[in-house]
């Protein structure tokens, strides 16, 4: 891979401007500088590592909300 290029294909591509920002908005949060240029590489391992975690959470949460809304209405 190398160059800052993930291996990973969104399901929905039009997500990825909406999943930029909420990486930027979670390393904030954390206090987590993210580089400029993309590359990762200088980057601690666990910085990285919390800000998926966080994203992956915060992902999770909308998903649950939204089945909440769908599905909590039948039961």
């Amino acid at each position: 891979m190398g160059s800052g290029q993930s291996s990973n294909v969104l399901v929905v591509p039009q997500a990825r401007q909406s999943l930029e920002q909420m990486k930027y908005e979670v390393a904030q949060s954390l206090g987590i500088q993210i580089p400029q240029d993309g590359y990762y590489g200088n980057m601690a391992t666990r910085d990285t590592g919390a800000i998926g975690g966080h994203i992956t959470r915060r992902l999770v949460e909308i998903a649950e909300q939204q089945l909440a809304g769908q599905f909590g209405q039948r039961f």
